[in-house]
């Protein structure tokens, strides 16, 4: 794609130019009357048209004002997907019991602490055993002294990083898109906080930005990716990456990690010897909503 955007293309405008320039317009009218962002970040060019000049500087830029504003040095990068990687997500139903502790790793390694109110990238459902996935007897909010309780298990969801995205679909601005390695990403400097994406996900998976971390020193991830876990601008929305920043560094992500029972499992799709693959080949594997055909690369199982 070319960088140089001094002029428009020749042609009828089509209805996402339009609604592009048009979001482009409001986003500098949003930040010139807040300031939150500054024009600079809103002004800056989509994230892949950064020549590596101009992403270095983007990157020195996102440290810049990590320091001013949580007083701490962190490390931004940019790292691309590896060549010849699909990343894979399967989850043990039969395994899981409830606790929660995927979802406050995930706040933890992913910078949302303080906020309020929290966002979290992934949620826990309550169901009955008798009726087994069903979203009409599912329980967000349950609150429990031990878990798991009798006669329920646990569903957690969260971004399924689709083949077949349609928040990718509907954003006008192009903020969001599908990489190489499968992670669906989101330019937080171009998304406008229109929303769209969140009506057309049918997981309930991306979240709206009410305002930004307030995050002391100590408890600031300083590890972060330009498109993961770098802390969001008020305004934008997000959602999991897979924790971008340690699985591209070849790292489990922080839900997968913090799991006490080892319900979680993460790999390579295209390699025959990963755990995923072989949690695919030998379990009875399912995808949420398959009727949809959004073709989820997270997979839920029963290892009994």
């Amino acid at each position: 794609m070319s960088a140089n955007r001094s002029r428009p293309p020749s042609g009828p405008v089509t209805r996402r130019a339009f609604l592009r320039t048009a979001a482009a317009g409001a986003a500098v009218s949003a930040a010139a009357c807040s300031g939150a962002p500054g024009l600079e970040a809103v002004l800056r060019k989509h994230f892949r048209e950064l020549s590596p000049d101009e992403l270095r500087r983007d990157l020195a830029r996102i440290e810049r004002r990590n320091r001013e504003r949580f007083g701490r040095a962190t490390h931004v990068t940019a790292e691309g997907p590896r060549p010849g990687v699909e990343f894979g997500y399967g989850l043990d139903l039969s395994r899981c019991v409830g606790c929660r502790r995927c979802v406050y790793a995930c706040v933890k390694e992913n910078n949302q602490s303080r906020r309020n109110p929290q966002i979290h990238w992934i949620q826990v459902l309550e169901m009955e055993k008798e009726h087994g996935v069903d979203l009409a007897h599912a329980d967000l909010y349950y609150e429990a002294d031990a878990v798991p309780r009798p006669g329920k298990f646990y569903f957690p969801v969260q971004c399924q990083q689709c083949r077949d995205p349609p928040c990718v679909k509907v954003c006008p601005t192009q903020a969001t898109w599908k990489e190489r390695d499968g992670i669906v990403v989101v330019d937080y400097d171009w998304c406008i906080g229109c929303r769209c994406c969140m009506s057309a996900c049918p997981y309930g998976a991306r979240h709206f930005n009410w305002a930004a971390p307030t995050l002391p020193p100590g408890e600031l991830n300083p590890e972060q990716h330009h498109l993961g876990n770098r802390p969001r601008p008020k305004g934008v929305v997000e959602k999991c990456t897979f924790c971008i920043q340690r699985t591209r560094a070849g790292r489990y992500p922080a839900c997968v990690e913090a799991c006490p029972v080892g319900a979680r499992k993460f790999g390579d799709l295209l390699d025959a010897e990963s755990e995923i693959r072989r949690v695919m080949e030998t379990k009875r594997v399912f995808v949420f909503k398959e009727e949809l055909a959004t073709h989820p690369r997270l997979y839920y199982f029963y290892a009994t």
